[in-house]
């Protein structure tokens, strides 16, 4: 087993092959003088078990064409298998025709990664489950409730913690760690006018001296997060704290969150951090090292991945 890594997060890819023991893949990924990318990989890969590991964040096309060459020149240098390990699956969100003549881009880039030659695929929390039947290869879709479950228990008294999803698409998310902490739900009806902006309308369920955590896969703009918490505390909420997956937080995301009435914002590493997110003093990131090292470890000893959740 080999483990490579593109440049969109190289810290988290040190992690994974820490956790497994193993020294990281020598690859050189660097850009031409008309920022064409070039991909040499420096070590022997024939027959070897190889999982590449790169989120398609931002730049996302840079990052997805990153890996796609990444892709071709394992598959050209005679690997017996290939993993694309993503943790964040960018153009998730395009899961759908939302409106006529609009593309279906997670499709397209399912067909772009299973094209390039990889063999399977390796994800975590996916925005919309079934963008593992646009594969036509094993995809495995990892969840980070075992590691966000964890970090609420030690820091929370569960007597007194309500699980709150701050949309209705959400409800089966928010539903899977209310499950496991053994708390109660609550629901954030919410109407979107336009794209990026959103208009809290009503919070279903008693929140009244409750520490509530938001529970949600993206947190991008963060206007649905923070007008969320704001809506929980006049309903009577002690405090409002919010557990992300993906912290994609582009534009003035960071400065919204800091600025906003949630207690904390925790995230995780599937995105590498940027200097305004380490430096801001309510955002925290966990690591998903660990949940990513064993289901590469159990992928490549033929184990059950899905045991991990039970």
């Amino acid at each position: 087993m080999k483990v490579f890594a593109g440049n969109s997060n190289r810290l988290l890819a040190e992690a994974i092959c820490n956790y497994l023991n193993l020294p990281l893949g020598k690859a050189t990924v660097r850009r031409f003088a008309d920022q064409e990318i070039f991909v040499e990989i420096q070590e022997n890969v024939r027959g070897e078990d190889v999982f590449i590991v790169q989120s398609t964040s931002f730049p996302t096309n840079d990052h997805l064409m990153e890996l796609l060459i990444m892709i071709d020149a394992i598959r050209r240098s005679s690997a017996r298998r290939i993993t694309a390990v993503i943790p964040y699956f960018g153009y998730a969100r395009q899961d759908r025709k939302a409106g006529p003549r609009t593309p279906i881009s997670a499709k397209l880039v399912a067909n772009l990664i299973t094209e390039a030659g990889a063999d399977r695929v390796l994800t975590l929390d996916l925005h919309a489950g079934q963008i593992q039947g646009f594969f036509d290869i094993p995809t495995d879709n990892l969840y980070a409730v075992p590691i966000l479950s964890r970090d609420v228990k030690e820091n929370y008294d569960l007597k007194n913690v309500m699980v709150v999803s701050p949309d209705v698409g959400g409800v089966v998310r928010a539903r899977a760690l209310a499950k496991r902490l053994d708390c109660q739900l609550a629901i954030v009806d919410k109407r979107r006018e336009r794209a990026g902006e959103s208009e809290v309308m009503n919070v279903i369920g008693d929140v009244t001296g409750k520490d509530c955590l938001l529970i949600d896969d993206i947190v991008d703009s963060g206007g649905t997060l923070c007008n969320a918490a704001e809506a929980l505390l006049k309903n009577g909420a002690t405090s409002v704290t919010a557990y992300i997956t993906h912290g994609v937080l582009s534009g003035g995301a960071v400065a919204r969150v800091t600025s906003s009435k949630l207690k904390e914002l925790v995230i995780t590493d599937t995105i590498q951090p940027t200097t305004a997110v380490q430096s801001a003093h309510n955002i925290r990131v966990i690591s998903t090292s660990s949940l990513i090292g064993e289901a590469i470890n159990r992928t490549s000893q033929e184990e059950s991945v899905s045991s991990l959740f039970d």
